[in-house]
């Protein structure tokens, strides 16, 4: 018999969304930042959610570690409630996939207390009721490797289905965060309603290349192709130091640089940890030299994803 769970933290770390050239569709996990995320349950048939930041709502309802949660009691006619503290890791605003995180953290640990776990198609389907309170819409691009780790391509919503893309091992991520904040609902009013056909197809085949080049371990493929010619250029001015900062990133040796994301953060992709290190620490300078302070991190793409650290 299983043995009653009444708490269970989980660890859910940052992601890039759109890696550029999948809008909405593809991203990937970073290591070393992230949300912790705590789950009790309680006698009450209700979620409350606790947080150091003030500026996460407490309602739960628009809270997107708690609206997927609130969805599990009502699917579920659960017995009894859940409450959330949330420990943010994950810098508001900044393009690395905080809100996601956050949703993604709730589940995971709230499935552990339920009878059965949620299988994977379950928890992103639940995690994206949260995703979808931060940003208005429904993309996994975020959710989806912050809970399977990786690189991982959304291939449809309804229903929702997910593949993880092999990447080579030496594929590294760098990820600068300048100390701007934007929200994803603002980054997405300035984006074209409307592509060109052209457009779309030079953008399908990067997209393609991309993946092609992940599966064959084709680093000079990935560069090639690592250029986002749709959403880039309506979403860079909102950066301040962006051309320079994405120059910087390409002068050290990146295979490409663009949005991490909505932004304001940018991602660099390059072959080894050494050269990451190069490649962050010029990104960094390039936003000082515009007035803007930063901090960086680099990753494997290769990341894992999200995990239960503690139960009681």
């Amino acid at each position: 018999m299983k043995t009653a769970i009444h708490s269970a933290t989980a660890f859910a770390p940052a992601t890039v969304g759109n890696a550029g050239v999948g809008f909405d569709l593809l991203g990937h996990a970073m290591v070393s930042v992230g949300d912790r995320v705590t789950v009790r349950r309680i006698e009450e048939r209700t979620v409350v959610v606790h947080s150091e930041s003030l500026v996460v709502p407490s309602d739960p309802a628009t809270n997107t570690a708690g609206a997927g949660l609130l969805r599990l009691l009502d699917d579920f006619d659960l017995p009894f409630g859940f409450e959330v503290t949330l420990e943010k890791g994950i810098p508001l605003g900044s393009g690395m996939g905080g809100s996601a995180a956050s949703a993604a953290g709730a589940i995971l640990a709230a499935s552990r207390l339920l009878p059965e776990p949620l299988d994977q198609t379950q928890l992103l389907r639940y995690g994206m009721y949260g995703e979808a309170v931060a940003t208005g819409s429904f993309h996994p691009d975020n959710l989806a490797p912050c809970l399977l780790g990786g690189l991982v391509l959304a291939l449809d919503l309804d229903p929702l289905e997910v593949v993880r893309i092999p990447v080579p091992d030496s594929l590294y991520c760098v990820v600068v965060h300048p100390r701007l904040r934007l929200d994803t609902r603002d980054a997405r009013r300035v984006l074209p309603q409307d592509v060109a056909l052209s457009d779309h197809v030079a953008q399908s085949g990067r997209l393609a290349g991309v993946i092609a080049g992940c599966f064959s371990g084709d680093l000079e493929l990935i560069g090639r192709c690592l250029q986002d010619l749709i959403v880039e250029p309506k979403r860079a001015p909102l950066v301040t130091g962006f051309e320079a900062v994405k120059g910087a990133a390409l002068g050290a040796g990146a295979l490409g640089c663009s949005l991490s994301g909505s932004g304001p953060s940018l991602f660099a992709w390059c072959e080894g940890r050494a050269r990451g290190e190069v490649i962050r620490e010029g990104m960094i300078a390039a936003f000082s030299e515009a007035g803007v302070e930063s901090r960086g991190w680099v990753s494997p793409v290769a990341a894992p994803g999200a995990v239960i650290e503690r139960e009681e």
